[in-house]
């Protein structure tokens, strides 16, 4: 899953070193589909913030984006007419244009 680092961020270095095309692009914010995702780990080393993370090893304040991921791709967000669910390839749809509630109440980051 992707945490609080690459919002306002959105480096996609993880996203061409995604072999399943499972990382999705909202509007401030990367997602991983868990249902897609293979935990090959490919997309941890490529990040420049260091914002990827199995979901055991998630640091304990960004806990929250656990679930805030697992939304974007269940619940109906701003922009959408019903949830994404499972596309199967994040490159067909292309930016959604549309955050998980967490991103979306956050305030804008401070770019590194």
């Amino acid at each position: 899953m992707i945490a609080l680092p690459c919002v306002d961020v959105m480096d996609r270095a993880c996203v061409e070193e995604c072999p399943v095309d499972c990382i999705y692009e909202g509007g401030r914010s990367l997602y991983i589909h868990p249902d897609e995702c293979v935990d090959c780990g490919a997309c941890e080393p490529v990040c420049p913030v260091e914002a990827i993370f199995y979901e055991d090893d998630v640091p304990d304040e960004w806990e929250p984006y656990i679930t805030d991921n697992a939304e974007f791709f269940t619940e109906v967000l701003p922009g959408r007419e019903a949830p994404l669910g499972s596309p199967g390839g994040a490159a067909k749809l292309g930016p959604t244009g549309s955050d998980a509630p967490l991103v979306t109440s956050l305030e804008p980051q401070a770019q590194p």
